[in-house]
């Protein structure tokens, strides 16, 4: 039985489930309903896959380019942001011209990473001990992956941490929940106590916390210490940007960072085991046999970020000029 991937979740919020092209299938996207129109919050990735399930939305809701509000952007990650370009066209072909909102952290990743040239991820992957063919596949992919955030859509009007935004009918307070992304948002409706939690906190999985060339510095421990200051905030449902909606906010929190310790006493246990390279105690601490490029991608960017926590926690030693760590 094929499921629905329009689902109402309150009477004016539905979530819709978009197809993706790699082992994580999908991502949650949610349109927000107002007397003057729809906010969309979040996107998909620009395939042909997740446009044919945009256009079947639009039918089954009986709204059209013209109906579409504004966009808002967790962050800039492709599967979130591949299809505002596509969405934003498709309301000025229906004469609405709207604006797209993101964290100017997030506009300035969009910046550096989709509208400029792409990044090559070839030396940085060689650098952090991956064999040179290996890299050169696993970069090669990234072509692909940009070509699905086109076209781009015009400059992001900025939302700020702390800023009230009306998304429909209620007011969400912009919250910084950085880790998965250096600026992204999530959006509380405090009345509610409803959360659009986008990348950072899912169940089921864990949001990837890594650490790339363009990042800020020490991402898992922005990421551990957002969460130890988010767990007390009062949410009744949190709606995902991956897997099932989160029912118990400051629960699922408590096992994200017991994941994280644990995964930490892997690394270290890996750099026992004198696998010195990023590499290297990525091969130890994933289950890499059946990656694909992609994958591998993220394993080595997961990698260095606990490998950067536990070199900033004074736990490891980096060799000068060297991806090399020892305990």
């Amino acid at each position: 039985m094929n499921r629905n991937p329009l689902r109402k979740i309150e009477d004016d919020i539905y979530q819709l489930r978009l197809p993706l092209p790699f082992a994580l299938n999908h991502v949650n996207v949610y349109l927000i309903q107002a007397a003057t129109g729809w906010t969309i919050l979040d996107c998909g990735i620009n395939w042909e896959k997740g446009r044919a399930v945009w256009q079947e939305t639009f039918s089954e809701l009986n709204i059209s380019g013209a109906d579409i509000e504004k966009i808002v952007l967790t962050h800039v990650h492709p599967d979130h942001f591949g299809l505002a370009g596509w969405l934003y066209n498709a309301a000025k072909a229906a004469g609405r011209e709207i604006d797209i909102y993101a964290s100017p952290r997030e506009d300035q990743q969009a910046q550096d990473v989709w509208r400029g040239e792409r990044l090559d991820f070839n030396l940085w992957l060689q650098d952090n001990g991956m064999p040179d063919e290996m890299a050169g596949n696993v970069d090669g992919s990234m072509g692909d992956t940009f070509a699905m955030t086109l076209p781009h859509p015009p400059p992001f009007k900025h939302i700020q941490p702390d800023d009230t935004i009306r998304l429909g009918e209620r007011d969400f307070t912009a919250i910084h929940a950085p880790g998965h992304s250096d600026g992204q948002l999530i959006f509380h409706d405090e009345d509610e106590k409803l959360l659009l939690s986008g990348d950072h906190v899912l169940m089921k999985i864990t949001p990837n916390i890594g650490l790339w060339e363009n990042t800020d510095p020490n991402p898992l421990g922005q990421y551990m210490q957002s969460l130890r200051q988010l767990s007390e905030l009062e949410v009744r449902l949190a709606l995902p940007g991956h897997r099932s909606l989160i029912e118990d906010w400051s629960g699922r929190i408590a096992e994200l960072l017991l994941h994280h310790e644990h995964r930490l006493d892997l690394v270290m246990e890996a750099l026992g085991k004198r696998r010195n390279t990023p590499y290297a105690v990525a091969n130890y601490i994933f289950e890499t046999e059946r990656f694909s490029a992609h994958e591998w991608r993220f394993a080595i960017a997961e990698t260095l970020s606990h490998l950067e926590y536990l070199r900033v926690e004074h736990k490891i030693k980096q060799d000068d000029d060297f991806q090399i760590f020892r305990v």
